[in-house]
């Protein structure tokens, strides 16, 4: 098994752990959590970057990479929703939006035809993986805090608001984008 497949197993193996520190009250669950959200996203940029660089693309690698990536993502926001980051249905549009796409990379790939990440959708994981840092590291800061930091009012929430309005507008646009760019696929379905 080359690096790159390498990271993508280590990243499905950090999600795991990352979902036990916030399942699982412990001295400083939240610092864990955050740094093991961190390292498994450096594992994901990494992964691919050694990968093109290096020539070392798999069949595996095509499969599991953007699955350890979905993976990954969608048990922080769903571990998120406890804590009041984030309301219920802004998790579920982000995860059925992962869904409908890959169902849509599924049937595409059934036709022969390879569906490449846009720029768009990288823009949107990017802001999906800064909306969960930002909320991980205001957990993060009440472990150190003698008390639990509460979801306050104030300009950490409205900061939190705008991160997850603007992941949530960015999800559904460039899903409803591509969708729109490959309904020839659809309707030949």
């Amino acid at each position: 098994m080359n690096l790159p497949n390498q990271l993508t197993i280590a990243r499905l193996i950090l999600s795991v752990f990352f979902v036990a520190c916030l399942s699982v009250p412990f001295p400083y669950n939240h610092t864990l959590a955050l740094l093991l959200f961190i390292a498994a996203t450096i594992t994901d940029y990494l992964d691919g970057q050694i990968a093109r660089k290096y020539g070392l693309i798999t069949d595996f690698g095509k499969l599991m990479d953007p699955l350890a990536d979905k993976i990954l993502t969608a048990a922080a926001f769903i571990c998120l929703i406890p804590y009041g980051a984030l309301p219920a249905w802004v998790v579920i549009v982000i995860i059925a939006r992962e869904f409908l796409i890959t169902g849509l990379r599924l049937l595409a790939g059934a036709k022969g035809v390879v569906l490449p990440a846009e720029k768009l959708g990288k823009h949107k994981t990017a802001w999906q993986m800064a909306t969960i840092i930002f909320f991980l590291l205001l957990l993060a800061l009440s472990d150190w805090n003698s008390q639990r930091l509460a979801w306050v009012p104030g300009v950490w929430d409205r900061i939190g608001v705008a991160m997850a309005g603007i992941t949530t507008a960015l999800t559904v646009y460039s899903g409803a984008g591509y969708f729109w760019k490959n309904r020839a696929l659809i309707a030949s379905a």
